[in-house]
């Protein structure tokens, strides 16, 4: 990195990020207490705790259990969305011929890509930003060096983090010195605050990421204690049996931290906290949006799953959704089907004479009045006569 960018990077302190960096109503850090250095990148790791996953959930857990660097991991999601493209007939071999792709797609409408695909492709084009203009933005790390050892941990800018490894190891014409710009921020004064309000003001989180995020502050404002690594799905659901009625003081800061939102709206985000964890794993994967998860909490937790896949397959919307979950728990949410019901399919079953596909289909149709709705009932019933099956032959 030329000393002319140096300067320019420097030269932002001042107007970039300093209002992130007084986020946290506990704390305010003054300027003379800042700085930006130039950081290896060996030495920055992402914060374990973040809410906003960067990476898929399996190579989330294996980088930060020390499993595998950042070369490793970022092969292993290229190579997932290697696989991925090609059984969608969007082979690619390397990171460029996706830009040669894009170029392609301009005139033409661009496809449904899958989640692995399309974070591969965004964090490719901003690291083809990084190397042509250079890192404008520096990344904001806390100083966690200990004894001699020097490390720094993100708080904030984790995308731009994966991007200059991705610029690093699998672009071509990489001509920096390894380096990262860093806003540091002294030992010790980390803040979820700061953390959150770059989240918001950022690309957009997912529902899932902004139920994460409301958990951490939660906690933050609550004194709980900060892990050091990666951390299951229950230490964000700590934050289930917590309130703000306890801590007032700090309610403006979080609903300002989250983007502004009102106390509903952070009430519901934080509810999708009791989601099952594959459910949980899906729906932040595939970006599902609160109004469509909010309804799914009604059914039992081992249905949960099942039904954000139908999200996912039939791309559902929050009032399909509700209607399904409704139809499925009956008048008391969270209750199994009557056995009423088992009983008259078992007896539709048994008869002599079932009906034609067909009139099943248009009565269903006729019914529903929405294709996607069927299509969504037709697989749990595909799914209930596999499971009764299994049933049976393990008795």
């Amino acid at each position: 990195m030329t000393a002319k960018t140096r300067r320019a990077n420097t030269s932002l302190l001042d107007s970039i990020g300093l209002e992130l960096l007084k986020a946290d109503p506990g704390e305010q850090l003054a300027n003379s207490a800042l700085r930006i250095e130039y950081i290896p990148a060996e030495l920055i790791r992402p914060d374990p705790i973040q809410p906003r996953r960067v990476l898929p959930e399996n190579i989330h857990f294996a980088f930060h259990a020390n499993r595998l660097t950042p070369a490793q991991a970022l092969r292993e999601l290229i190579q997932i969305a290697q696989v991925v493209a090609r059984q969608n007939a969007r082979p690619f071999s390397s990171l460029l011929d996706l830009f040669a792709e894009a170029e392609d797609e301009r005139e033409i409408e661009l496809p449904r890509l899958a989640p692995e695909e399309a974070l591969v492709r965004n964090l490719a084009n901003l690291a083809i930003t990084i190397r042509d203009d250079g890192q404008v933005n520096p990344l904001t790390v806390i100083d966690a060096t200990q004894g001699v050892t020097r490390l720094y941990r993100i708080e904030t800018g984790e995308r731009r983090y994966w991007a200059t490894w991705l610029l690093r190891d699998f672009l071509p014409s990489y001509e920096g010195d390894g380096t990262i710009p860093c806003i540091v921020i002294p030992s010790g004064r980390a803040s979820a605050f700061r953390q959150a309000k770059e989240n918001t003001a950022r690309t957009g989180l997912s529902a899932i990421a902004m139920a994460r995020q409301a958990a951490l502050l939660i906690l933050a404002a609550h004194g709980a204690q900060r892990p050091e690594g990666a951390v299951s799905n229950g230490f964000y659901r700590q934050a289930l049996d917590l309130d703000m009625r306890d801590k007032r003081e700090f309610t403006s800061a979080i609903l300002s931290a989250m983007g502004g939102i009102s106390r509903m709206h952070f009430s519901r985000y934080k509810a999708l906290l009791r989601l099952a964890d594959e459910a949980l794993e899906l729906a932040d994967r595939h970006n599902l949006e609160e109004g469509q998860l909010r309804y799914v909490l009604g059914l039992p937790e081992e249905s949960h799953a099942e039904m954000v896949r139908q999200i996912i397959d039939f791309g559902l919307t929050g009032q399909q959704v509700r209607q399904l979950c409704a139809q499925s728990t009956g008048d008391e949410p969270g209750k199994q089907p009557a056995p009423r019901q088992a009983l008259q399919l078992a007896k539709l079953m048994r008869s002599a004479s079932l009906p034609a596909p067909q009139d099943l289909a248009r009565i269903l149709l006729e019914q529903e009045r929405d294709v996607q709705i069927v299509q969504a009932r037709l697989q749990s019933m595909k799914r209930l006569l596999d499971d009764a099956e299994s049933c049976v032959v393990n008795r």
